[in-house]
C-alpha cells in the first residue's frame, strides 16, 4: 500500500505529460478570474493553467535542472525536497514529506520570477478498510483517503483555492480522479506559504539537513 502512496502523487503529478494533461483540464474553469503578478500585468486563471502545463510538461520530460536536499525533523519524519530551473531560473519546488507509511504530502510550488502563482498539494493518509470484507488470509482491506489542493496565487497571496477528497480501495471499485470536480473553499495559505519561505532560505543546502520544514 505503500507504493500505492507514491504512485499516485507521482501520477498526480509529473508522472507523464498525458496524465498532466487530463489534470490541466480538471483545473477549475474560472476564465473570469484575473490576478496581478509583480509586474501588474494582468493573470488569468487560463494562461496558469497553461503555465503549468508548460512546467508540468518539461517536468515530465526531465527537461529541467534539478538539485536537491533530504530533511529530517526531531520526531524522526522527514522528506525531500526538489528545486527545478530552467536557465539557471527557479521554476517549480516539490517538497515530499512522509510519516513513516501512514501519511505522505507532496506539495508542488510553480514559481514565476520569484513569485509563487500555482500549488498543488496531495495529502493521502493510509488506514485499513472497516467496512470491506477481510481478506482469505484473515488480514484487512486498506484504504488510501486523498485530499488534492489546488491554489491560484498573486503576488504570492491566495486568490482562488479548491479541494477534492477521494479514496482509493485495494479492493473493489475505485473513482477516477480526474473526474471528481473540485469545490471552491475559503484559502488559508499561511502554513504552506511558511514552509515555502522556509524551504527557499535552504536552497543552496546539500545532501541532509536536521531541520524540520
Amino acid at each position: 500500500m505503500r507504493n500505492t502512496i507514491i504512485i499516485l502523487s507521482l501520477v498526480s503529478i509529473i508522472s507523464c505529460k498525458k496524465q498532466e494533461n487530463k489534470n490541466v483540464e480538471n483545473l477549475p474553469s474560472q476564465d473570469s478570474l484575473t490576478t496581478q503578478n509583480a509586474s501588474g500585468n494582468s493573470k488569468t486563471v487560463d494562461s496558469i493553467k497553461k503555465e503549468y502545463s508548460k512546467m508540468s510538461a518539461l517536468l515530465a520530460s526531465k527537461k529541467l535542472d534539478s538539485t536537491y536536499f533530504n530533511y529530517v525533523c526531531e520526531d524522526g519524519m522527514g522528506g525531500q525536497v526538489v528545486f527545478y530551473y530552467q536557465d539557471k531560473n527557479l521554476k517549480a519546488v516539490k517538497n515530499v514529506y512522509s510519516e513513516y507509511s501512514h501519511f505522505s504530502s507532496v506539495t508542488q510550488y510553480f514559481v514565476d520570477k520569484e513569485n509563487v502563482y500555482f500549488i498543488h498539494k496531495q495529502d493521502t493518509s493510509w488506514n485499513f478498510d472497516e467496512n470491506a470484507p477481510k481478506k482469505a488470509d484473515g488480514n484487512s482491506e486498506t484504504k488510501d483517503d486523498i485530499t488534492e489542493s489546488r491554489i491560484y496565487l498573486a503576488n504570492n497571496k491566495p486568490t482562488q483555492c479548491f479541494e477534492k477528497k477521494y479514496s482509493i480501495r485495494s479492493a473493489g471499485n475505485n473513482p477516477d480522479p480526474n473526474k471528481i470536480e473540485d469545490k471552491e473553499i475559503k484559502c488559508d495559505t499561511d502554513k504552506l506559504m511558511k514552509t515555502y519561505q522556509s524551504i527557499i532560505k535552504n536552497k543552496d543546502k546539500k545532501g541532509k539537513i536536521n531541520q524540520c520544514l
